[in-house]
């Protein structure tokens, strides 16, 4: 159970629709509290495939320190998402503080963009194999991976090895090795 747990999850238009529901269900499920953040606060941002979800929070809204993890699902969403200051200010201050940062496909454009991935072993979609490894990061091609604070996976049909991942890294409190 992640009841007491807080998770940030950031979309934009075009995110992967199953990349974001599926786990904020599943987090849901184990009683974390699960929001939203975009560019505006209270606003429908439609997925690749027409699901739409209402934002609670602007990023300007966001205080970051309450958080214990930040998502951020696929699509093409992360494209634009890691061209936002605030965005990588998240990512910055969740690595930092060695808080768990979920991504999942496309996302590690963003730890990209962030420049946090030296020595990191990584997933994703193997679209991004050579802008993660180009940053330096450590990529494999298997369904999910941990590597301290850092879980990712490559694609929606990997989404059954990532969350039981985060779920575990958050209940147990802290930062497991790969």
């Amino acid at each position: 159970m992640l009841e007491g747990k807080k998770v940030l999850t950031i979309v934009s238009k075009d995110y992967d629709d199953l990349e974001f529901f599926y786990p904020m269900i599943r987090l849901r499920e184990e009683k974390a509290t699960v929001l939203v953040a975009a560019e505006k606060a209270k606003t429908d941002y439609v997925g690749k495939y027409g699901l739409t979800i209402k934002s609670d929070l602007s990023f300007d809204d966001v205080n970051i320190s309450e958080f214990d993890a930040l998502l951020i699902p696929g699509g093409w969403a992360p494209d634009y998402l890691r061209r936002i200051p605030k965005v990588i200010d998240f990512v910055k201050y969740m690595n930092k503080e060695k808080r768990v940062i979920g991504i999942i496909c496309h996302a590690g454009w963003v730890l990209a963009s962030a420049d946090i991935l030296e020595g990191v072993n990584v997933t994703s979609t193997p679209g991004i194999k050579d802008d993660l490894t180009n940053a330096k990061a450590i990529w494999h091609n298997i369904e999910a991976i941990k590597d301290g604070h850092i879980i990712s996976a490559r694609r929606p049909p990997d989404l059954i090895y990532y969350l039981p991942l985060i779920i575990e890294v958050l209940c147990k409190g802290q930062i497991l090795t790969l």
